[in-house]
């Protein structure tokens, strides 16, 4: 039968967002309980090595930082459930959520922390390199690809921006582009063009990425989409820059959404249009999208959550008759 959970701060989501926001949350004894959804521990889980979180001199395996944050969320308080949203109701605390196994997730806040997925290609290769080779963010893998040659796909703001961070590290980048022009802002569009280790290919579509077991990606495949020509092009890393999909169709409707599908929040908080539910981690930021951003504004949701329910106490016990 199906069971009603009950707690002080509900939780959707279980990357760093969600459970910095649960070891903070349990700390101050709201009793929190995390549904991990689809994805337990987030994009972390798929990602291999992480030498950009503080506190580690060496390079951490992503899967084994979720576990001892789980842990640690776990280890103050906080209950893990294993399930998956499919409805809530945003009327008014307490907030009420449903679970695919029939169960009812209760909270006097909601913390919504359930994240955003690179977009793929869907090409032959992209997966079985992934992590090999085949990246979704710069900004977390480029620099192993010091003095190595790599490209960059897409042709909007992320790709030209992941590009230009690259020249950081590699001294030969090359955009590649399935149109004749870019769709990023032309300030971006005018430092890429002008700088000496960038260079672009025009309408080329992606293939495949081809490699060697073992050896990881050596190449890309493409199509030119103008004559159908096919070329390989020999790289050492490869970034997927097509945007980023936010996990919130679960709020469409029901919470303010961006014209890119997140979360909108009062600025510099986590807090939502609705009192009582806040937004943190990447389902919120479509600018930084790092675990160490993630963490901290799930701690900032925790903590602004402690206020209104501290607030919510309050004004409940002056209805009180003395």
């Amino acid at each position: 039968m199906a069971t009603t959970h009950k707690t002080r701060m509900l939780i959707i989501g279980s990357g760093p967002a969600g459970l910095s926001a649960a070891i903070y949350g349990a700390r101050a004894g709201m009793q929190p309980i995390v549904v991990q959804g689809l994805q337990p521990g987030g994009q972390l889980t798929i990602t291999t090595d992480v030498e950009n979180y503080p506190g580690f001199r060496d390079v951490i395996q992503g899967p084994w930082l979720m576990q001892e944050m789980q842990a640690q969320a776990e280890h103050v308080g906080t209950r893990m459930m294993w399930d998956t949203i499919l409805d809530v109701s945003l009327d008014g605390s307490p907030f009420r959520a449903v679970g695919d196994s029939g169960d009812i997730y209760e909270g006097d806040v909601l913390v919504i922390a359930t994240g955003a997925q690179a977009k793929w290609l869907g090409v032959a290769g992209e997966q079985e390199f992934s992590g090999k080779g085949v990246s979704a963010c710069a900004t977390c893998d480029g620099f192993f690809y010091r003095g190595k040659k790599v490209v960059v796909i897409g042709g909007g703001n992320t790709a030209v921006e992941e590009a230009l961070y690259l020249t950081n590290h590699s001294p030969d980048v090359t955009l590649i582009h399935r149109r004749d022009s870019l769709r990023a802002e032309k300030i971006l569009q005018d430092r890429l063009m002008a700088h000496p280790n960038v260079k672009v290919l025009w309408n080329q579509k992606v293939d495949s990425f081809v490699g060697e077991e073992g050896k990881g990606l050596t190449g890309v495949k493409l199509v030119d989409t103008v004559t159908g020509a096919e070329s390989i092009v020999e790289t050492d890393g490869a970034f997927v820059a097509i945007g980023h999909a936010p996990a919130t169709d679960l709020f469409k409707g029901k919470l303010e959404l961006d014209e890119s599908g997140y979360i909108v929040v009062q600025p510099g908080t986590p807090k939502t249009a609705i009192p009582g539910v806040f937004a943190c981690g990447d389902v919120m930021d479509h600018t930084y999208r790092q675990a160490v951003t993630a963490a901290g504004t799930g701690c900032m949701a925790a903590l602004d959550s402690e206020r209104f329910l501290a607030d919510l106490d309050y004004k409940a016990s002056q209805t009180i008759p003395a």
